[in-house]
């Protein structure tokens, strides 16, 4: 690791400030982006739930109507074999063999009645399917129509800033080498603890920058002297005098334009 120049409190400051801005910034780009990519996300998952259900409806319709051939054959099966029993029965020794011939005809129409009412059942739960399948269908048009609509807005939003993000990110590892390790792992700790990432702040109306409670004057005066680090009592947050904060923003502005 290259060994870092020493660097008096004040410069250490000024590169926490400037580090805190830079970082800032990137979470306006984050924020920017928002909800997008998990929204882009949970319709992506939407979308291919209804392409398997599609999948599975029109499977389920080819089952039903390879259900209603098998039906329709065993129609035809059982049609031959009442008119080949009833050629038979012309030709009867006695009413016995009458008799059994006709049960096994009675037995056969009774298979066509029994065909005939499950192709209906098939027919309806088909026209049942047919609606399903229209209303998934309709709903992954609109799903995925919505999806291309999110993605392109994702898309821009990251072609515009895709290069500001990169470049930030570099000036903030490159920040961060200016300051001391203890010093960086505190600054990140306490971002990683606060909801606005702020870990350092400015003194506001005589208290920390987002805190009602008000900084004693003989503390504020410490802050404005910036001979150490000082840190709010209540919020851990590292502080900074107004005129430095202000001095740090123009630089970060002016930076922030050029990238």
């Amino acid at each position: 690791m290259t060994k870092k120049t020493e660097v008096t409190v004040e410069e250490k400051l000024r590169a926490l400030y400037d580090l805190q801005l830079i970082d800032s910034r990137i979470d306006e780009i984050r924020n920017m982006r928002g909800e997008l990519p998990l929204e882009v996300e949970d319709l992506e998952d939407e979308v291919e739930g209804l392409k398997t259900r599609m999948q599975k409806l029109t499977g389920e319709l080819d089952d039903l109507n390879d259900q209603i051939g098998n039906r329709k054959n065993l129609i035809e099966e059982a049609k031959t074999l009442i008119k080949k029993y009833s050629e038979q029965q012309k030709n009867v020794r006695n009413n016995r063999e009458y008799n059994s011939i006709t049960k096994e005809i009675e037995y056969q129409e009774l298979e066509i009645q029994l065909a005939e009412k499950h192709i209906r059942e098939f027919k309806a739960q088909i026209e049942q399917k047919k609606e399903v399948i229209s209303k998934t269908k309709e709903r992954l048009g609109d799903r995925e129509s919505h999806l291309k609509h999110k993605k392109e807005e994702l898309d821009s939003i990251l072609a515009e800033t895709e290069k500001e993000e990169k470049a930030l990110f570099d000036k903030s590892e490159e920040y961060a080498e200016q300051i001391d390790d203890r010093l960086v792992k505190a600054y990140k700790r306490i971002r990683g603890s606060v909801k606005n990432g702020l870990a350092v702040v400015s003194i506001e109306r005589g208290a920390s920058g987002g805190s009602f409670f008000t900084i004693p004057p003989q503390i504020q005066m410490e802050i404005a002297a910036r001979k150490k680090i000082i840190t709010d009592e209540h919020s851990g947050r590292i502080l900074v005098d107004p005129a430095l904060a202000d001095e740090e923003k123009d630089k970060m502005d002016q930076l922030f334009a050029s990238i």
